[in-house]
């Protein structure tokens, strides 16, 4: 019981100081308002719609993969996170939404986005292989010796 007051308490003070720094930020205009929707919307899409979504791909990902001495699953979740963390932070680079406004603020255009972000995740996957194959045969070795 102490434990979920704690948290509760510690989850409360989180909320006060985001509202604090939303209100130091928009000044107490109604920008505040309108941030305070964003956020309840985003909250919403992840509880009600994404979380659903990818805790049923986890659950897909359990079952699909095969038992092995290593497990598999997190040298698989793990690029996958960093992949879709990246495609989260730079989606409108990589869509290209804003590229006139790129090029003019910076000169650049966001033609290497794209192919940046696949190769981020041919890299997270590939090292996770290697990750991945390296303790397996270790494993294999501290078995095989007496």
């Amino acid at each position: 019981m102490l434990l979920l007051g704690s948290r509760l308490l510690a989850a409360l003070g989180c909320f006060a100081l985001a509202g604090w720094a939303a209100y130091a930020i928009v000044g107490g205009s109604p920008d505040l308002v309108t941030m305070a929707w964003w956020f309840a919307g985003a909250v919403l899409l992840h509880d009600l719609v994404l979380f659903p979504l990818y805790a049923a791909g986890d659950r897909l990902l359990l079952l699909a993969l095969p038992r092995t001495r290593v497990p598999l699953v997190n040298h698989v979740r793990i690029p996958v996170l960093g992949s879709g963390l990246a495609l989260l932070m730079f989606l409108p680079g990589i869509i290209r939404q804003g590229a006139l406004s790129t090029l003019n603020a910076t000169g650049l255009d966001q033609e290497p986005y794209r192919m940046r972000w696949v190769w981020l995740t041919v890299v997270l996957f590939a090292v996770s292989a290697l990750v991945w194959t390296a303790r397996t045969l270790l494993a294999r070795r501290a078995v095989s010796e007496p």
